[in-house]
């Protein structure tokens, strides 16, 4: 029976990133993906102007609403981008309601980057989304979230293992089981993830850092990564897949693209395809 991945990201109708990623990436991967929108919106944020935004916080408990008499099973839960705080307990009644033993919560804390909180959040957003850790059984920080989420000074540029060692302990102090931290940097050269698992272990994962700054690539990670562990693939090796990834679409997409439109995925799909043929 194929297993399903329910996503719980905005769906921006221009520019690729949340669900108009998470649905076709995880579909590609074999696995059903199921959608709980939390905002729609006419693009993403990032560099576009005069966007519409509709928040869909009541929509999204309608819909659980109406799951419920369908005595539905998911096989994992991916969450993104929470349009409010208040979406936050919506989340977390979602994973009351369909977290078991045999299938993941892999939650992804989208609120900041490059040092800086998103604009249309604030502190108190980010005292709520740390109630998330404990429900984490994968938690997906960037270094700026990670920062945040822990009380500690952003530190931009390289970083020390013995830094990025201390942010995934205070994750995990706070209840995040597992840990997949992004945009993790020992080297100028390299760029790429901390896998940390629950055991204490971590390890590392790199590629050749590529010059320019694309949209969507977080969530592109966090569908390939979402879809690998939902398929059975050990923590190490769903991020390894997942970086992989993410620099294949990269390398895809003309130097001259308009960057807010994000990286062309569909190119990295379309190889997929092929190669699993």
């Amino acid at each position: 029976m194929t297993k399903n991945v329910v996503a719980v990201h905005d769906i921006s109708c221009v520019g690729r990133c949340s669900l108009t990623v998470a649905l076709p990436i995880i579909s590609a991967y074999g696995i059903e993906c199921r959608l709980l929108p939390t905002a729609l919106l006419s693009t993403h944020t990032g560099g576009f102007t005069n966007f519409t935004y509709l928040d869909l916080t009541d929509e999204m408990r309608n819909i659980i609403k109406a799951w419920k008499e369908l005595n539905l099973h998911m096989d994992g839960i991916y969450s993104g981008f929470m349009a409010s705080a208040e979406q936050i307990g919506v989340l977390k009644e979602l994973i009351d309601i369909y977290k078991d033993a045999d299938n993941l919560a892999i939650i992804d804390p989208v609120m900041a980057d490059h040092g800086e909180l998103y604009s249309v959040f604030d502190m108190h957003f980010v005292e709520k989304m740390g109630e998330l850790l404990p429900y984490a059984d994968v938690l997906l920080p960037n270094i700026t979230e990670a920062c945040l989420l822990t009380g500690t000074p952003y530190q931009e540029g390289v970083q020390t293992e013995a830094f990025i060692e201390m942010l995934i302990e205070k994750l995990q102090a706070r209840g995040a089981k597992n840990v997949v931290l992004t945009g993790v940097m020992l080297d100028e050269k390299y760029v790429g993830a901390a896998a940390a698992r629950s055991t204490g272990q971590i390890d590392y994962v790199f590629a050749e850092k590529l010059p320019g700054a694309y949209h969507g690539t977080g969530d592109i990670f966090g569908s390939v990564l979402s879809a690998e562990l939902t398929n059975g693939k050990t923590l190490t090796a769903a991020t390894r897949e997942a970086v992989d990834f993410v620099v294949k679409s990269i390398k895809n997409t003309p130097k001259s693209a308009d960057k807010r439109y994000g990286v062309e995925f569909e190119q990295t799909l379309k190889s997929k395809r092929k190669q699993d043929k």
